[in-house]
């Protein structure tokens, strides 16, 4: 989701928890409420706690996540770049074409690749330079220790960038489960209908209560579902790593 959308979905949720409190003041007044206020005090102690747990787990693992996949675009593109520089000990016309390759890879991660996952497609024009990428350093033909060594190293540094290639994608495609969203937003639900069904004389003093409650919780959902997201919303992983990859190649 976009800012403006995280925004209004946050300002919706603020304003759906006052309305219930008023709707619930005028259905069941806080006076016949506040004879139940210990009963209501402690299960809201125990809710809220319990909630903010699991919240907070949540948004560690998103987090976690997140930070996993953007060490992975940086990893990612070092190997491209480390393809470039090792292909200038191969022979030719592998040198050329590998060079081009790595060129062409880094090229379309930031104007192909990047832009197909903010809109949640599988993105195709990597896997298709990565495979002439194979096809091409498979067909050198070594005639010196240098270039033998400078394909060992290609080879290697290839097989890491397949590997943080495929992480890349699968990483891109995951999500929470669905169960933990029910758990998340029933719980969150729970917790502020709970805020509101406090008796307090204090109309004012309540609605701040509820107001805080609600504020906070939606900001951690919404926290939640953009970082669950590591190439999509508001919050995603940048494709800086490939822009600076691009810019060293050039510049040799």
């Amino acid at each position: 989701m976009s800012s403006l959308q995280n925004c209004v979905l946050v300002v919706l949720t603020v304003i759906g928890s006052l309305l219930f409190m008023t709707g619930l003041n005028h259905v069941w007044s806080w006076e016949k409420r506040r004879d139940h206020n210990d009963v209501i005090g402690w299960q809201l102690s125990i809710l809220g706690t319990t909630y903010a747990v699991i919240l907070g787990f949540m948004l560690f693992t998103v987090w976690t996540s997140f930070g996993a996949a953007d060490l992975n675009v940086d990893l990612e593109a070092n190997a491209v770049v480390n393809i470039y520089r090792l292909s200038a000990g191969l022979p030719e016309p592998q040198r050329t074409q590998l060079q081009e390759l790595a060129l062409s890879y880094a090229e379309g991660a930031v104007t192909l690749d990047w832009p197909q996952m903010a809109r949640n497609q599988v993105p195709d024009h990597s896997v298709e330079i990565n495979a002439s990428m194979w096809k091409t350093l498979m067909s050198v033909k070594t005639a010196s220790p240098a270039e033998l060594t400078a394909e060992d190293h290609a080879l290697s540094e290839l097989s890491a960038l397949t590997e943080h290639r495929r992480t890349r994608l699968l990483q891109s495609a995951s999500r929470l489960p669905n169960i933990l969203w029910y758990v998340l937003l029933v719980g969150g639900t729970l917790t502020i209908v709970s805020s509101c069904t406090f008796g307090s004389a204090s109309v004012a003093l309540h609605g701040l209560q509820v107001f805080a409650f609600s504020l906070l919780i939606s900001l951690a959902l919404v926290a939640i579902a953009d970082i669950n997201r590591p190439f999509q919303g508001f919050v995603h992983v940048s494709d800086f790593a490939f822009q600076r990859a691009l810019e060293n190649m050039q510049a040799h």
